[in-house]
């Protein structure tokens, strides 16, 4: 089953006129509490970054294994540089995901000593502009997840930047994931499981093939496609968790193509924008009424981002 999901323009919000910005206020906060996904143009990746960005990453997972194998750094659970092959499953799961992929981190350029919590992005010397796209790529989707968590806090009728300070020098991570071929029949793991992802909101780049579905409120999973020029953003459960279930945080995966593309690799470039640790996620009073009890107990950030990466196997 294939559809499109809720297409939004983020210029209508940062327009500077009234109607264009309630407007899409309204129409982001129904997408969220509906689907939990929307397809956004009018973002802030340049389509130049973007793009370099793709031909960047192609290269590096082309690189020789053992060429790869020598950015992992085991000792930072999987927080920089290169993540091999299978290494990551789904929460619940114990067969490996059919990926690799790389983590950028955030760059701390002021003095905000949160810097001492977050390890040093790792560089490609042989590759300058991998890591020169893959930050700039990180700063313009960081911006665009800005002003899309301004337009959640006014739809939860928060104030507008009630989430500015609390993600700035977050620790959020730009993840190129490279899917590579397939070259057997896989016994149960898929290229990515169905799974939700741990972060305030995900900003997707769009894919180089097909595979992400969706699971609606019928059960059915429903392929998700958009357009090239747009980002698909979606809630993660640390939103979901702050709003207590108001906004969904919807499950998706990424399934293994029709047998006559197996011989394909697919890469793709999602954006997980994390707020600081130190932020709690104690579900917002307005969201806690007669028809919705509190689900969640109190929490930080950082605690809860700890308990999931041990439950997905990146941490020991």
């Amino acid at each position: 089953m294939e559809a499109g999901i809720p297409s939004i323009d983020l210029k209508d919000f940062i327009s500077g006129d009234l109607k264009r910005k309630e407007k899409f206020v309204q129409e982001l906060g129904y997408a969220y509490e509906e689907i939990g996904f929307v397809a956004v143009k009018g973002h802030l990746l340049s389509e130049e970054t973007a793009e370099n960005l793709y031909q960047q990453v192609e290269t590096f997972f082309n690189l020789p294994l053992a060429k790869k194998i020598s950015f992992e750094n085991p000792e930072i659970a999987g927080q920089r540089g290169y993540i091999g092959f299978g290494k990551e499953h789904a929460k619940g799961r114990s067969v490996g995901d059919l990926k690799e992929f790389w983590h950028f981190g955030q760059e701390v350029e002021d003095n905000d000593p949160i810097k001492s919590e977050y390890p040093e992005n790792i560089f490609v010397p042989e590759m300058p502009k991998f890591n020169h796209y893959g930050i700039k790529a990180y700063k313009e989707l960081e911006e665009t997840g800005k002003y899309m968590l301004r337009a959640i806090a006014l739809y939860l009728g928060l104030d507008e930047f009630y989430f500015d300070a609390k993600i700035k020098n977050g620790n959020s991570i730009l993840r190129p994931i490279h899917y590579p071929p397939i070259t057997n029949e896989p016994e149960s793991a898929v290229r990515s499981a169905e799974h939700e992802d741990i972060n305030l909101i995900t900003l997707l780049m769009g894919a180089s093939a097909e595979g992400l579905e969706v699971l609606n409120k019928q059960g059915e999973w429903v392929g998700i496609t958009a357009l090239p020029e747009q980002l698909v953003v979606n809630v993660g459960d640390m939103l979901q968790r702050l709003t207590n279930n108001k906004l969904k945080s919807t499950t998706h995966r990424v399934v293994n193509p029709p047998k006559e593309k197996w011989g394909s690799s697919r890469f793709s470039i999602p954006f997980f924008l994390h707020p600081r640790s130190e932020m709690r996620l104690d579900c917002l009073e307005s969201c806690v009424t007669s028809s919705y009890q509190l689900h969640y107990e109190p929490i930080s950030a950082g605690e809860y981002l700890n308990e999931r990466l041990l439950e997905i196997g990146l941490k020991k």
